[in-house]
């Protein structure tokens, strides 16, 4: 995919790769601005709790998920699966 297809598709709500990384990357530059003042070990928390409180948003206003069990499960088991992969990253230290 090109730049001007990329473009287009977050014109339209949609992230690719880059932009997925690119959105992810500011959370974790407010992080780091954060962690100027803030210990790393209560902005984790601070951070898993608003991600927390908005996947619920995201669930039940926009999914609009019956199924809470089912959506926690779901999450837990991608989270796990993302923690992973960056406690296996080298790079990441």
């Amino acid at each position: 995919m090109n730049r001007q297809e990329r473009r287009a598709q977050r014109a339209e709500g949609n992230l690719d790769t880059k932009g997925f990384l690119d959105v992810a990357g500011k959370f974790i530059d407010v992080a780091n601005r954060e962690n100027r003042k803030i210990p790393a070990t209560d902005l984790q928390m601070a951070f898993l709790w608003a991600a927390a409180r908005y996947n619920a948003h995201v669930a039940k206003a926009v999914l609009e998920v019956e199924n809470h069990e089912e959506f926690v499960e779901e999450m837990v088991k991608q989270y796990t699966e993302m923690l992973r992969q960056h406690l296996a990253d080298p790079e990441l230290g």
